[in-house]
């Protein structure tokens, strides 16, 4: 299957490291611009210089803003006028006990899970549409899903997104705009090590507390393991072609078949 993005810009949010810079990576490959983006300019120099490591001649921008803010959105439209692909990819996640959740964290992960998406969409999906072409991906998870009860604030927030995803796809309709989010299960990155550990013995060598990890916290998985992130961004890439043109409105899995579900 030969995907070829060159000549579109594609905006990833929170794309400095794991799943982000997975996606940002593989929509480089496939000959996009792509917009690295993260709140501290050392971390986005750093992640865009791993990308042009990987790829002679990779077309590499650095937005080193806060997405999550409606004044960071802003500067980022000042500074990138116009996507024709968009991963709202930024997130965050952590456990906690259900009746210890604050207000401020509910808002907190409202906030950047779902607002730093949707203004993100309503800054770039209009001129999608004029356009009569764009992608716009939200990286969902497992947990919209399957609840996980020690952190039902993210479950939650990513709930929301499915809902944001349809939405928006019915607002694009007719468009040629397509408007999908991505079911990622599981994934192995940085911030999921210190979350498995958080759970699990921390004495444990690492390949040990995964497999507990998921024995314990992850059963359903059918394919025993964490996701790696370029499988998360093998999918996004695809969405994000030409060849996807009759995906839209829909919450696509790659979750290691831990939703149990025969439909997506």
């Amino acid at each position: 299957m030969q995907i070829d993005l060159s000549g579109k810009t594609a905006l990833v949010s929170g794309s400095t490291q794991g799943i982000g810079l997975a996606i940002a990576t593989g929509l480089a490959k496939a000959g996009a611009r792509v917009v690295v983006n993260g709140r501290r300019q050392e971390s986005v120099s750093g992640a865009a210089q791993e990308i042009r490591d990987q790829l002679d001649g990779a077309d590499i921008v650095e937005l080193a803003v806060d997405i999550a803010t409606e004044e960071g959105v802003a500067r980022a439209l000042e500074l990138i006028p116009s996507a024709d692909i968009l991963v709202n990819n930024l997130g965050i996640f952590g456990s906690k006990d259900a009746l210890e959740i604050t207000d401020e964290e509910w808002r907190q992960y409202f906030e950047i899970n779902v607002l730093a998406a949707v203004r993100l969409t309503r800054a770039y999906l209009p001129a999608m549409m004029s356009a009569g072409w764009g992608r716009v991906s939200y990286i969902a998870s497992d947990s919209a899903i399957v609840t996980p009860a020690e952190m039902i604030h993210y479950g939650v927030s990513k709930t929301a997104l499915l809902g944001v995803s349809r939405g928006f796809a019915k607002a694009a309709a007719g468009t040629g705009v397509t408007v999908n989010s991505v079911i990622a299960g599981p994934t192995h990155t940085g911030g999921v090590e210190d979350f498995v550990y958080e759970l699990v013995d921390k004495d444990l060598p690492w390949d040990e507390a995964q497999r507990e990890f998921m024995r314990l916290h992850r059963p359903q998985s059918l394919i025993k393991r964490l996701i790696e992130p370029e499988e998360i961004a093998n999918m996004v890439v695809y969405l994000s072609s030409p060849l996807a043109s009759a995906t839209t409105g829909g919450a696509v899995r790659v979750d290691g078949g831990y939703v149990d579900s025969i439909v997506p």
